[in-house]
């Protein structure tokens, strides 16, 4: 069960060092055989295709239905709770209003000595979102990677996700993308859906760029897809960070640790705290509600593993040990979060107060949920509308624009060996 120690001491630099080291691509054989995989269906199309997928998902898969059709969906609708898709509306509702302020606009900027300099922005022409199968799909990251590829204006959005063996995709999957404006959903998982969607097919069409969570055999495959296609990431497991005074209630604080320890046994639920009374608290706390969740076996080993309450001296201390771990989610349950927020550098995203768990991001605030993991954060940024744009930069000068700068040009690729491109600006002078 989750352990308070001391940031300073010898157990708290072990486990900081074990959280920057965290891995899920460590997986012995699995790369060679996701090579395999992605080797045939390159070679192989349609046809590996349907082969791995009636191998791996036991379903006869073939041209005439590995495509989702209408009367499919319309029967995905019959299945779900209406409740629940008014829920799913309203998050699809929030989550592409935020999307909407993230839009950017083309620029041209001309000046008065004859030339002219921009940037184009274009979207994406075909996007592939990958979706988990069965009862582990869902809904909600179906909306946070389809939305914003619809606000971006991306020309065509497919998705593929794997099937059950009568051929079926769960019904929330099948609802939240048509809610959210997917184009066409395919019945195909894996590594050989990554690989049709990198490569194309006869009934998959090659995308320009691959998003989505997965297991390892899709996590392994997007990372060896990446040149052929982009991809928006290889996720690693689930991390929430929460820095707390005395002021925090113990009984939020625990329930938020476990809403993601839940997720798996690699995830991490980390407390940083300057109050040993609340360390206590916390720790007594999770130990209460663990008791009666469903997933405790699956809390326990992430917690063992991956979990603690850390003591520290100072709320200095804590943002630099914060920093350095660079957190997926952040929640800064303090008397005055807005006060610590600008020392706050590196963080997927970032909850501020004592009513702000992170589960209101997972699902209905509206900012992407696909955030960066494993100290990522660093240098990686929440999916946005800007995953599923290009920019292209725009070029005029006329000769007297040239001519004020062609001198220069001429002088620096001479410095650089490159005649030919010194000799392209003489030409013209």
């Amino acid at each position: 069960m989750i352990k308070i120690i001391r940031y300073n001491d010898e157990e708290g630099r072990r486990l900081t060092e074990g959280l920057l080291s965290r891995s899920q691509l460590e997986h012995g054989n699995v790369q060679q055989t996701v090579n395999g995989i992605l080797a045939d269906i390159k070679e192989k199309g349609d046809k590996a295709l349907f082969d791995y997928t009636k191998k791996f998902d036991r379903y006869d898969v073939n041209k005439d239905n590995i495509l989702v059709t209408q009367d499919e969906i319309d029967e995905a609708y019959s299945q779900v709770d209406q409740e629940l898709i008014r829920v799913i509306k309203r998050a699809a509702n929030r989550i592409r209003a935020f999307h909407e302020k993230q839009k950017t606009n083309s620029w041209l900027e001309p000046s008065k000595n004859g030339e002219m300099l921009g940037q184009l922005i274009r979207p994406l022409e075909k996007v592939g979102v990958y979706v988990p199968g069965g009862k582990a799909a869902y809904p909600s990251s179906v909306l946070m990677n389809i939305i914003p590829a619809k606000v971006a204006g991306v020309d065509e959005i497919v998705m593929t996700t794997p099937p059950s063996p009568e051929g079926k995709v769960y019904p929330t999957t099948v609802v939240a993308a048509h809610i959210a404006g997917v184009d066409r959903i395919y019945k195909a998982g894996g590594a050989q859906a990554i690989g049709a969607l990198a490569f194309g097919t006869a009934s998959i069409p090659k995308v320009d760029k691959i998003v989505g969570p997965g297991n390892i055999f899709v996590a392994l495959a997007k990372r060896s897809v990446y040149g052929y296609v982009n991809i928006d990431s290889v996720a690693g497991p689930s991390e929430i960070l929460i820095l707390a005074d005395d002021s925090a209630n113990p009984v939020y604080v625990a329930a938020d640790l476990l809403s993601q320890a839940e997720h798996d046994e690699l995830a991490s639920a980390v407390l940083i705290t300057d109050s040993y009374q609340l360390a206590q608290n916390v720790k007594t706390e999770v130990e209460k509600q663990t008791a009666v969740l469903e997933r405790r076996e699956i809390i326990e080993k992430s917690l063992d593993n991956y979990g603690a309450i850390i003591v520290v001296d100072s709320f200095d201390e804590a943002c630099e040990l914060s920093n350095r771990i660079a957190p997926e989610h952040i929640e800064l349950s303090t008397r005055e979060p807005f006060a610590l927020l600008p020392k706050i550098k590196n963080a997927g995203a970032i909850f501020l107060g004592h009513y702000t768990p992170e589960p209101l991001g997972d699902y209905m605030a509206g900012p992407n949920h696909v955030l960066p993991t494993g100290g990522t954060a660093r240098f990686f940024s929440p999916l946005s509308i800007d995953d599923y744009i290009k920019k292209s930069s725009i070029l005029y000068f006329d000769r007297a624009a040239l001519e004020e700068l062609g001198e220069d040009v001429i002088k620096f690729a001479e410095a650089e060996g490159l005649t030919a491109h010194a000799n392209s600006v003489k030409v013209r002078l």
